[in-house]
Parts: C-alpha cells; structure tokens; sequence
C-alpha cells in the first residue's frame, strides 16, 4: 500500500517536473538585464530567451520579437533549443508510462516483475529527461555569472539569471528525483521477486526428463 501511495506522488512530481520543462522551454526569462549603476528609475527591462527578446516598460506594455532567422543564432542557443524540446517530448513520453505503470501496479499485484518493466522504463526516462534539462539552464546560469563577475564586458550587456532558470532547476530536481525513486521500485520489486521465489530456477533445472522415463522402466524390467 505505501508503495503505490510512493508511486502516485511520484507520478504527481512527474507532472510538475513536465509542466515545468515546458515552461522552461517557452518562457522568455532566461537572461534578464542587470541594473548594477547608480540609477535606480527603470523604464525597461529586457528578457532574452530561447526563441525570443521581449522588452518590458514599467511592467505595463511587454513587447516580444521572435529572432529572425535560425541559422544566424548562435550555435549554443541552437543546440539549447535541441536539447530542451527532446527534453519536453521524453518528459511527456515518461509521464505516460509512468500512469501505464501505476496502473498495472493496482491491476497485477501477483507478478511484481511484470509492474517493474514499465516502472523501470518510466524511471529512466525521467533521469533522461532532467539531465537533459539540466545540461542548458545550468550552462546558461554559468555563462551568466561569469560575465557578470566579467570586467571586460560592458556594463549594459550583463546580464541576471532569469526566472526560466529556476524553473528549470526545480524541474530538474523533481524529475531526477522521480526517475530515482522508480528505479529503486523496480529494484525492490526484482529483489522481492527473487526472495519470493527462491527455488523457482532449481526446480526448473532439475525437472526429470519425462521422456526418458519409460525406457527406464524397461530397462528395470529385462
């Protein structure tokens, strides 16, 4: 019973962690401009993310610009955007499996192997997919603070980490969190399996071999 109750939180984590990738992947907040000088009145405020620039005026008119062209990006930005949408159909993919996997936990309870092969699957795949997440925003949130703390680039150009950035950390974190905890389920249920079952593969080597039976009978007889 604690077991499925593990399993159904970490099926609602795994659907945070999916809504969080994709709005990771959508939202324009991943570099934030930095106001470090002596002026504190703030007209706007320019957001830069995987698929457009968007410049706030006082938090009341938000224009947004998608970049022109793709092959004029530069190559990091390209394989960012890559990387978070595998990220966000694999999140989707392993939230599917892992209800595939819930619920043949609550239909078969007699064969603990047979609910591991989809738990076990949807595990991976969330390791997968938080790792894929993480290799960007954390790429993206260190390139940041290094020009930040950089007195070669110029004060207008530095930039903050964004809120994009930690939405895609707590993502990471849920979805790491989750592809662990199932893969430690598949784990139990091998191991269950196992010490439930101990002389299953003995009996099945010492099977007697029915077919020669009889002509051992035949023999005792002459």
């Amino acid at each position: 019973m604690a077991c499925c109750v593990l399993q159904i939180t970490g099926l609602i984590f795994g659907g945070v962690g999916m809504v969080g990738t994709l709005a990771a992947t959508v939202m324009p907040q991943w570099r934030v401009s930095a106001y470090i000088d002596g002026n504190i009145v703030v007209f706007e405020t320019i957001w830069e993310g995987l698929w457009m620039d968007c410049i706030s005026q006082l938090g009341i008119r938000l224009q947004c610009k998608f970049y022109d062209s793709v092959l004029a990006l530069p190559p990091t930005l390209e394989a960012f955007r890559a990387l978070m949408c595998i990220a966000v159909i694999l999140s989707i993919i392993s939230f599917l499996m892992a209800i595939v996997g819930v619920k043949y936990t609550h239909r078969t309870k007699e064969d603990p192997h047979g609910i591991s092969i989809f738990i076990l699957a949807a595990g991976v795949s969330f390791l997968l997919t938080g790792i894929l997440v993480m290799i960007p925003v954390s790429w993206t949130g260190g390139s940041i603070i290094y020009d930040f703390y950089d007195p070669k680039v110029p004060m207008p150009l530095k930039r903050e980490l964004g809120a994009a950035l930690y939405v895609g950390w707590v993502s990471t974190a849920l979805l790491i969190a989750v592809g662990a905890m199932y893969c430690s389920f598949w784990c139990w249920a091998d191991i269950s399996s196992k010490s439930r079952y101990p002389s299953l593969s003995r009996h099945r080597l010492h099977k007697p071999d029915f077919a020669g039976g009889p002509s051992l009978s035949v023999h005792a007889y002459v």
